[in-house]
């Protein structure tokens, strides 16, 4: 079961995994900066990695995964001031926000979560290193930067050249620095900041650039080199591309074997995010949908492409998801041992070993719970169940999810929360569907079929060649 593929933005590439130590894996995720909710971005990024910490696991790999905090950085000290509240309160208080979000949508706890105010003396350590081997200067403002013409790998994982990179990128154009492209890896104090934001150094009174954190806390809890290294799509220039810099100019060898990078999620073809001020927290989206709708609706999305957000996508999650706990919901569920060698448990595992493709495997479940509809199958039930819980799904009581999913039945129409069914388009599509089966078009036969059920309608074909329809 084990041929697991992983898309390596490094190589551009899938790559067959194979762990530096053999049936153990270290995995390092850039988490959050934290001085606010978290938004379905967040989320989003969260959620892809939880699938591939929980598959790693099935898979039988012992995991070590590190996700950071971020708790000390500009926004954090200027929303603070503006509270009027230390920095250690800020953070601390949306951390538990943050764990009560991610708990709430079935996101693991990481292996560590470290703090980046907790390793100021291992980034120290690591910038003396830099400055050791040529890769670091401190400028006349008292900043402490990168050399980036130094280091010759530069530019590789986000595939440009250091000149594509200054025509293409937003820089500091400070004049203390050496070139546009050097980044900071100390921050010399400034009068103004409160005084928790101030470390002693051989530099001077300061704090840590963003970069240098989570070089330091990725190579004192993993290893200077190590496996598996995630994030959103939005860190992979310049976040990563530093860290390679900062890791490999410092230790002098390769820092990560795979890169992975998750999707945006967009509202209106825009990506989802603060600064464009068109974003939903956590919180905002669970005040209106059943948390296990809202980590369903982002596994139907290849954790790589990006997720389109709106109500509409929602509402079809909701009814999605009802239809796989519909098979359970009648049927004894004791607990059991996945059968990988049953077919749609193979498919399921074909899926998942391709770069942790949500959307096949989701197909897998959806098929063996129609053969779970057809059979009333314990077994099947029982299957079903234990393949979703590697995901992270269906490990409720149907019943208690079922509550409520069918909003209203009239004579003319059903209606699942603001999707409207007419009865008459059933009744014709099902007409549509036995005459491609009578001419041997079993692929469209099958395509009516899934549209059926898009829609929250479960065919159940009977002896006679009568079909008959049930709504979820």
């Amino acid at each position: 079961m084990n041929n697991l593929k992983i898309y390596n933005t490094l190589t551009r590439n899938k790559q067959t995994f194979v762990p530096i130590t053999p049936g153990k894996v270290k995995m390092y995720v850039c988490g959050m900066t934290i001085y606010d909710y978290c938004h379905i971005g967040h989320a989003r990024m969260m959620m892809a990695f939880d699938v591939v910490y929980r598959w790693l696991k099935t898979l039988g790999f012992e995991v070590i995964y590190v996700r950071n905090i971020t708790d000390i950085d500009d926004k954090i000290i200027k929303r603070a001031l503006e509270n009027g509240e230390s920095i250690g309160e800020l953070t601390a208080r949306f951390t538990a926000y943050m764990h009560e979000d991610t708990a709430a949508i079935g996101i693991l706890p990481p292996d560590h979560e470290p703090h980046a105010t907790d390793y100021v003396p291992q980034m120290l350590r690591l910038i003396e290193k830099l400055e050791k081997n040529g890769l670091a200067y401190q400028a006349s403002d008292g900043d402490v930067n990168y050399s980036v013409r130094d280091f010759p790998g530069y530019g590789q994982l986000s595939g440009k050249s250091l000149d594509d990179l200054r025509a293409g990128e937003r820089v500091d154009v400070s004049v203390d620095k050496r070139d546009p492209l050097d980044f900071v890896l100390w921050k010399s104090s400034k009068p103004s900041e409160p005084e928790e934001v101030k470390w002693p150094s051989k530099w001077g009174s300061g704090r840590p650039g963003w970069h240098i954190e989570c070089s330091a806390m990725a190579c004192e809890l993993l290893g200077e080199h190590f496996d598996i290294h995630g994030g959103g799509a939005d860190l992979q220039f310049p976040h990563h591309e530093n860290e390679i810099a900062q890791s490999e100019g410092a230790c002098q060898h390769r820092f990560v074997n795979y890169w992975m990078h998750n999707g945006f999620v967009r509202l209106d073809n825009e990506k989802m995010s603060k600064s464009l001020g068109n974003f939903f927290t956590i919180r905002d989206v669970l005040k209106k949908y059943d948390p296990e709708v809202l980590r369903f609706f982002m596994l139907r999305a290849h954790y790589r492409s990006a997720l389109n957000y709106s109500d509409a996508h929602l509402d079809d999650a909701k009814v999605a998801l009802a239809r796989l706990y519909t098979a359970l919901k009648d049927i004894e569920l004791d607990v059991a041992a996945l059968d990988w060698s049953e077919s749609h448990a193979a498919r399921f595992a074909e899926a998942m070993n391709d770069d942790f493709n949500t959307p096949l495997a989701l197909a897998a479940l959806f098929d063996l719970a129609s053969a779970v509809n057809k059979t009333q199958s314990p077994v099947l039930a029982r299957q079903l169940k234990a393949l979703a819980a590697t995901i992270g799904l269906l490990q409720r009581d149907p019943k208690d999810y079922l509550q409520g999913t069918v909003q209203a039945v009239t004579k003319d129409s059903i209606h699942f929360g603001s999707v409207q069914i007419d009865q008459e388009e059933i009744a014709a599509l099902i007409q549509a569907r036995l005459e491609a089966k009578k001419s041997k078009d079993f692929v469209l036969a099958d395509r009516i079929r899934s549209e059926l059920l898009a829609k929250g309608i479960v065919l159940e074909d009977k002896s006679g060649g009568c079909t008959e329809w049930r709504c979820v």
